[in-house]
């Protein structure tokens, strides 16, 4: 109960200093239709925003965690399940002209994803390759030489196979460097990790289902999608549930994106349906792994471990007095409680009323696929003072602690203000 008071305040407190951020429209998400994919939009970043370090200032250490690259969808039969229904309509000659195009569509998904159920794709590769040169080329101090370095994932191979193209793009641009790659049961109480708390609640008899099955059936409108697809009322009332059909094409097309096929399903959509499939999926995140009030805490808690190891290793690396980097790969599930409690940007806003959610935090923004957090270390010579920067793909993001160099900070306060954080949770 303690947690629970304490993150009603801190968020209370969250949402009185940054009340001067814009809140996001419908307009803004809809200008990029792909951003109604929510976890599934690719990665968006192509630069990355480097301001220069105070004078006499040298990077010298890297502290990184990153959710695994662009995917197929987690389970294949997902796929398969659409294009069966669609096969049969065919066979019984229930589909329009729309349907049967879908339908063909849906055929060189379904060769493409056969086999590939939450696997990494190309593009997820390509992703990881391009963030870690981008990485390299911004701070080379950082990898001159011989360093020794840390790279960790998650057990799941989408998320080992993105640290192996991480870690092979750095070794092509420094032979040299020494990365111990590690993706075992021992790093999970902090590379993935959930309290048991924040199991509990997330299960269909927590506090905020009930609410969230209602938001999720009237935002839920597949009568115009699914009559545009079949030909035969009476074939739909007896074959077709419209429901989850729609929610199948929403995840399939939310997909595309990802595995660079040639195939596009948004055309089927209109502007409203999409945006409220997407608003669901928020919800959903915002609720059960993010800030939302209504778990008082419980989500941003299961990044604790993870913060612990943060600074913890940062401390290391500094007493060191050598070069390195720790790299960390994992899921979205990691990445949003981590944003929260690390309070970066406006990405730990609140909200109570869901149709309002979106408007103080959206997923796309949180953890597109790829997404990550860096934090920057500098030092200067003759001086024990260190800064660093905090970047959340890519972009430079504030932090609430008290700076005279913006961006950068004094890591002597950050580490403060976040060690006495830890304290408050359990």
């Amino acid at each position: 109960m303690e947690l629970f008071k304490y993150f009603i305040v801190l968020m209370f407190l969250c949402g009185i200093h940054l009340n001067g951020f814009a809140q996001i429209t419908r307009a803004a998400i809809l200008e990029n239709i792909a951003q109604t994919g929510g976890v599934y939009y690719a990665y968006p970043v192509k630069e990355a925003i480097v301001t220069p370090a105070p004078k006499g200032y040298k990077p010298f250490y890297i502290s990184h965690y990153a959710r695994h690259g662009s995917r197929w969808i987690q389970s294949e039969q997902d796929y398969k399940t659409v294009v069966d229904i669609f096969e049969k309509a065919h066979r019984a000659g229930a589909l329009t002209a729309l349907g049967n195009d879908v339908r063909k569509r849906m055929a060189i998904v379904w060769e493409d994803a056969e086999g590939h159920g939450g696997d990494l794709t190309s593009l997820g590769v390509k992703q990881h390759r391009e963030i870690a040169e981008r990485m390299f080329q911004n701070y080379p101090e950082v990898f001159k030489g011989t360093p020794a370095m840390s790279a960790r994932s998650t057990t799941v191979l989408r998320c080992v196979l993105s640290m192996d193209a991480f870690c092979e793009r750095l070794k092509e641009l420094n032979p040299a460097l020494r990365i111990k790659r590690e993706a075992c049961a021992k790093y999970m109480k902090y590379m993935n990790y959930h309290t048991p708390e924040a199991v509990e609640f997330v299960s269909h008899q927590g506090i905020w289902y009930e609410e969230y099955r209602k938001f999720k059936e009237n935002h839920t409108h597949p009568d115009r999608l699914i009559t545009s697809l079949f030909s035969s009322s009476d074939y739909i009332r007896r074959n077709i549930n419209p429901g989850e059909l729609m929610w199948g094409l929403y995840w399939i097309a939310s997909d595309m994106q990802n595995v660079e096929i040639g195939v596009d399903f948004y055309d089927i959509f209109e502007e409203d349906e999409l945006f409220d499939l997407w608003q669901v999926c928020n919800y959903h995140n915002y609720v059960c792994d993010g800030p939302a009030p209504i778990n008082g805490g419980i989500m941003v808690a299961s990044a604790k471990s993870l913060l612990e190891n943060i600074l913890d290793s940062a401390d290391e690396a500094i007493k060191s007095e050598t070069n390195t980097a720790t790299l960390r790969f994992g899921h979205d599930g990691n990445i949003i409680p981590l944003v929260a409690l690390l309070q970066l940007g406006d990405m730990w806003r609140t909200e109570t009323e869901p149709d309002k959610f979106y408007q103080a935090w959206c997923n796309f923004k949180v953890t597109p696929m790829a997404a990550n957090i860096q934090m920057v270390f500098f030092r200067k010579k003759a001086s024990d003072d260190i800064i660093v920067k905090f970047m959340h793909c890519e972009k430079e993001v504030a932090v609430p602690i008290e700076t005279d160099i913006t961006p950068f900070y004094h890591w002597k306060d950050v580490e403060i203000y976040y060690r006495n954080l830890l304290k408050k949770l359990p």
